[in-house]
């Protein structure tokens, strides 16, 4: 699971480590709670934070697009970055079955591009479509000498009934996990795929399947709006989208046995990545989504449901009561 001397994501700037550190440190700073109504409904931790709303919970979730924006700028073209935005809010909500109805975005820069305005506008608002929620508002913020470029973040709304809330705590062992594709990198690793991409390619390099670097890093994030669909119908225990941290990400679940028997095949520039940077499989699977973006963990029964209303989902592996994510029996750290 591992290679001394390939690329790290570490290496190339991000220490996840470090990063779960220093928000353990801020989190555990938070330590008031509003009193009377409307009181959290959850701890930190999970994808979104929770309100208690009457018979409703509503739903608070807030993400950005990271360095991917970087790619948009030696690409020039910045017209799918606010899908990846929404997308990357919104799907933190559907792991809890919250439908997200409302969005404001925060745009920063150092120097206002109606160019590049436009685009985001138009990427943002067809997130807003896939999702079926309305974007309400947002701010927009020049800040020369502290900001390089253009930084595109955003906070989701969503809501639910409190007994449709899914949180995980139903999970157990023998539950199966059945994955969702990724359309690509999605919005997560970009420092480490920037730097194996401008080391050992360019952007403008066409690939043996038929696309350019660039276009393949500004592949927008998918958008499992399908989840409330499947929610509805079937009995599920756990969601989880797999954004940055990999695999580790469904530790947020709780500390269940995560078995990747049968992984999804790892999309074309995974492959290419890890084999020009030689990245360890833990380290890429610790740091993208390796081709599967999203997963349900369901009783047995729930399977044909699951696979009849997302035909390309599959089943890639079950719950065990020893803790630990395991890509084919090798734990991922």
């Amino acid at each position: 699971m591992t290679s001394p001397g390939g690329h790290t994501y570490r290496e190339a700037g991000v220490d996840i480590d470090l990063e779960a550190e220093a928000v353990r440190a801020l989190v555990s700073c938070l330590t008031f709670r509003r009193e009377g109504d409307f009181a959290p409904a959850s701890d930190s931790g999970h994808f979104a934070g929770l309100i208690a709303f009457g018979d409703y919970v509503l739903g608070l979730a807030v993400d950005g697009v990271g360095t991917k924006m970087l790619v948009a700028d030696r690409m020039e073209d910045w017209s799918t970055i606010g899908i990846d935005c929404i997308a990357m809010n919104v799907n933190d909500l559907y792991v809890m079955n919250m439908e997200p109805i409302a969005f404001v975005d925060y745009v920063a820069t150092d120097a206002l591009d109606v160019k590049k305005m436009k685009q985001v506008g138009a990427g943002l608002n067809e997130g807003a479509r896939l999702s079926n929620m309305t974007i309400i508002g947002g701010e927009t913020a020049t800040l020369k000498g502290m900001v390089t470029g253009l930084d595109v973040a955003g906070t989701c709304l969503g809501i639910q009934k409190k007994e449709k809330i899914v949180s995980g705590a139903s999970i157990a062992p023998g539950d199966r996990i059945i994955g969702v594709p990724s359309t690509g990198i999605h919005s997560n690793g970009y420092t480490l795929a920037r730097k194996l991409v401008e080391t050992y390619a360019d952007y403008d390099r066409e690939m043996p399947w038929g696309r350019t670097l660039g276009e393949e890093l500004l592949t927008p994030t998918r958008i499992y709006a399908e989840v409330l669909e499947v929610t509805s119908a079937s009995e599920v225990h756990g969601m989880c989208h797999i954004t940055g941290g990999g695999l580790l990400n469904l530790r947020r679940l709780g500390p269940w046995g995560y078995e990747i028997t049968d992984p999804m095949p790892a999309l074309p520039i995974f492959e290419w990545m890890a084999s020009v940077g030689d990245v360890s499989t833990n380290e890429m699977y610790r740091t993208f989504n390796m081709g599967m973006g999203y997963c349900f963990i369901v009783p047995e029964a729930s399977v044909p449901a699951v696979i009849a209303a997302v035909p390309d989902a599959q089943v890639v592996g079950h719950i065990t009561g020893t803790a630990g994510v395991r890509l084919r029996g090798e734990e991922i750290t």
